[in-house]
């Protein structure tokens, strides 16, 4: 089995916060893939990326006896870049870092495929660069379930390659519902209460964490073992790099069938999650201190472990959004010492990894629970994601997790909604303070969004910034990311990214920013769009980019960034203005001016049928790819009307009737035309009527007649979407700005939107 480094070792220098003492964990990194099988993993990289010819302009070693994560680039002839790393995601970050900084040349998510010049001109380098972080970590259990559910190989393939040149080398693999089946046989389930208890492809993730269950499914036995397949192809291609992967462990979920077969032991229904109905929520909790519950754990590890392999480093999370059976000190430090426990009567170098989510429930979780929690682990046998560093850190008021290591992670987005944000001055430098800080035990940096394909940005920042030892110098960082995403230098383009790194990307503060924007929320006179930036920067971004590509040619490899940058920019500016809209048509409609109410009323359907049309012209926002690989995952027509249905129903009522409606929201083409505007159109045509009759809104009627009307059919739709974009990115961009740029100097609208959107936040 392959083993973790000793990266805990520099732990062991703060044992005095937990009171504890651990024997040092021997360096076991001579344990992974051989290099061979690391290095030739790395060649295919490099020639899946820039092609066989210009490959062979770059040599690749892997030698182990280098310092850990670290890369050397030297220019050893003048056709050959020799690159040469401590493993295959060192020399994997290593040749990217050459495609950036050297070569210019860009990659993001699954756009991996670099077109280098004929002949190849290979600027002269000799560096050495050593990683500051133990792990580069990346994922989240709910990544799977909001961008990765419908993913094949093939788009895998591209994303690893991806992870490796970012340098990742730590991340999880959740599948596990064919193990589950196998072992809830073995155990005497039948198959309808199997059934009854596996979620919808696109909603796996809340199963596992046992937040719900069952809506979406049933799954069949093909898809579990073809994903089980898919697992291990990704697993591999992961390893053979020399990735390190967390496998699940048993959290204590249960099916509630299991109180039938076993009626005298502990279970403990878990709470009702958002309002889910008694069909699909509650399952039961297996209690850790129970006989069953190693009975079960070792069960599934050890099946695990024989499907799978093993980094001996394995994930659960027992109390994501659900609250402890009991809640003192000695019931909670028994609960994680025998789920730990349970791993290592398994593998005796068990590593548990735990996000830290539970202990934002502060009234839940108080420093005394914590502290138990976490040191009924061993020390340096609990590895924990701080998943929320960037915003709500958990290391200074846990004391560093009493001791145990822990990764910083900055989560950033949740549901995979689309809005420009970011933290960039935060990231740049927390990381350093952590990092620094008396008594830390921070062994990496990391990144854990809910959702990806937004704000790439942010990512390849962070990605970055927890290899470097030191702060970034933002402003030249950003003018890189300019030149090397357009493949021009050109000051304009510099200056759009400065400007939205002052802007959007400029958030600090304690608001949750969970992209649940007016403009894709249902509708409701009580919103309150809020804005922690100046919306006029954006603008002045979005009019100085719009210019500077009317005479910049930009490369052909290029466009699919240009023209996809052109896209969100112009529907930020249209969210934002939404939102003005929005503020304006409800002072309009309290003091029961009618002319402007209609005005404005008007102004907020125009601008939905722009975005839907500015988003028609690229497929990175559209709905028709999502819809299309959940189709194509299907193996019968029924399943493919399930996994079409799971698909819908995540990116907009999220249950059955509504229970997370607008979590997952997305700004794509397709779901606008068909959901948002209707929703926004039902809206004011209600509010206008109440005008017209002096009544009060009824909200409640509308919230009906929406979720009957609009919200639940959209689920069932079949529809088909254009599979081609529809219309030109920048002709349609520079159409919408012209037009919005004449109302917005225009006398009639200053008059009726002279409304500012608050800067302060409203939490209601």
């Amino acid at each position: 089995m392959r083993l973790l480094n000793a990266i805990f070792l520099r732990v062991l220098t703060v044992l005095c916060v937990c009171e504890r003492s651990v024997a040092t964990v021997p360096d076991l990194r001579n344990v992974v893939a051989p290099t061979n099988v690391q290095e030739k993993a790395v060649r295919e990289l490099i020639i899946r990326t820039i092609g066989e010819d210009a490959s062979r302009s770059f040599a690749v070693h892997v030698d182990n006896t280098m310092p850990l994560k670290s890369f050397n680039i030297e220019k050893t002839s003048p056709t050959t870049i020799t690159l040469k790393g401590s493993d295959g995601v060192s020399v994997a970050k290593g040749f990217h870092h050459y495609l950036k900084y050297y070569l210019h040349k860009h990659i993001e998510w699954t756009n991996t495929r670099v077109v280098l010049e004929s002949p190849l001109q290979l600027p002269n380098v000799s560096i050495f660069s050593k990683s500051a972080s133990d792990f580069i970590y990346y994922q989240n259990v709910c990544t799977w379930s909001y961008s990765f559910a419908w993913w094949n190989f093939a788009t895998w393939r591209r994303h690893i390659d991806w992870m490796a040149m970012m340098g990742v080398s730590l991340t999880i693999a959740p599948i596990q519902e064919y193990i589950w089946n196998e072992v809830y046989v073995s155990l005497g389930l039948t198959k309808s209460e199997i059934d009854e208890h596996f979620a919808g492809a696109a909603f796996q993730a809340w199963q596992r964490m046992g937040n719900m269950h069952g809506w979406g499914g049933p799954i069949t036995p093909t898809y579990r073992r073809l994903q089980k397949v898919l697992q291990q192809r990704i697993l591999k291609a992961e390893r053979d790099l020399g990735m390190r992967v967390a496998l699940p462990a048993f959290a204590g979920h249960l099916p509630v069938a299991m109180t039938r077969i076993f009626p005298n032991t502990t279970f403990t229904p878990v709470d009702r999650w958002n309002r889910f109905p008694d069909r699909y929520c509650c399952t039961v909790f297996l209690d850790p201190t129970e006989p069953l519950f190693q009975e079960i754990a070792v069960k599934f590890l050890k099946l695990t472990i024989e499907i799978y392999g093993s980094d001996n480093i394995y994930f659960c999370d027992p109390y994501n959004e659900v609250s402890p059976r009991e809640r003192t000190v000695d019931y909670l430090r028994a609960t994680s010492y025998h789920i730990y426990e349970s791993m290592r009567s398994v593998d005796n170098s068990a590593i548990w990894m735990l996000q830290d989510w539970l202990f934002q429930r502060l009234d839940l979780w108080t420093r005394e629970l914590t502290k138990a929690f976490l040191t009924g682990v061993p020390v340096g046998k609990l590895l924990v994601l701080d998943l929320q560093s960037e915003e709500f850190p958990q290391y200074e008021q846990t004391h560093f997790f009493y001791g145990q290591p822990f990764i910083w992670c900055m989560l950033h987005n949740f549901g995979g909604t689309l809005g420009m944000h970011g933290s960039v001055d935060i990231v740049n430098t927390r990381i350093r303070t952590a990092r620094n800080m008396v008594n830390t035990t921070m062994v990496g940096v990391g990144t854990t969004p809910e959702g990806i394909n937004q704000n790439y940005a942010m990512y390849e920042l962070v990605l970055e910034r927890g290899w470097a030892q030191d702060d970034f110098n933002v402003s030249a960082w950003f003018d890189t990311y300019a030149d090397v995403r357009y493949g021009v230098r050109d000051e304009r383009l510099r200056k759009v990214w400065q400007l939205l790194r002052e802007s959007v990307f400029s958030y600090s503060g304690f608001v949750k920013i969970r992209g649940r924007y007016p403009i894709t929320k249902r509708p409701s006179p009580n919103l309150y769009p809020w804005t922690w930036y100046n919306t006029t920067i954006v603008y002045e971004a979005w009019k100085l980019f719009l210019t500077a590509l009317e005479d910049t040619k930009i490369p052909e490899p290029n466009l699919q960034f240009s023209t996809h940058d052109v896209v969100d920019l112009t529907r930020q500016f249209i969210q934002q203005t939404f939102d003005k809209l929005y503020v304006n048509l409800m002072a309009a409609y309290r003091d029961k001016q009618m002319e402007r109410f209609v005005y404005i009323a008007e102004r907020l359907l125009e601008i939905l049928n722009d975005l839907e049309a500015i988003l028609s012209t690229n497929m990175d926002f559209s709905i028709s790819p999502w819809l299309e690989s959940a189709r194509s995952l299907g193996r019968t027509p029924a399943e493919k009307q399930l996994f079409e249905m799971n698909a819908r129903n995540q990116i907009t009522s999220w249950g059955p009737t509504g229970q997370i409606h607008d979590y997952a929201t997305k700004q794509w083409s397709g779901i606008v035309i068909d959901y948002y505007r209707p929703r926004w159109e039902l809206f004011l045509q209600m509010l206008l009527r109440s005008l017209q009759r002096n009544e009060k809104f009824d909200e409640n009627e509308f919230n009906q007649r929406v979720s009957r009307e609009i919200e639940n059919p959209f689920s069932i739709l079949r529809k088909v979407y254009p599979s081609e974009p529809v219309g030109d990115s920048f002709t349609i961009a520079k159409y919408i700005y012209n037009k919005w740029t004449a109302y917005q100097e225009s006398l009639r609208y200053k008059e009726y939107c002279a409304v500012p959107v608050s800067t302060d936040y409203v939490n209601k």
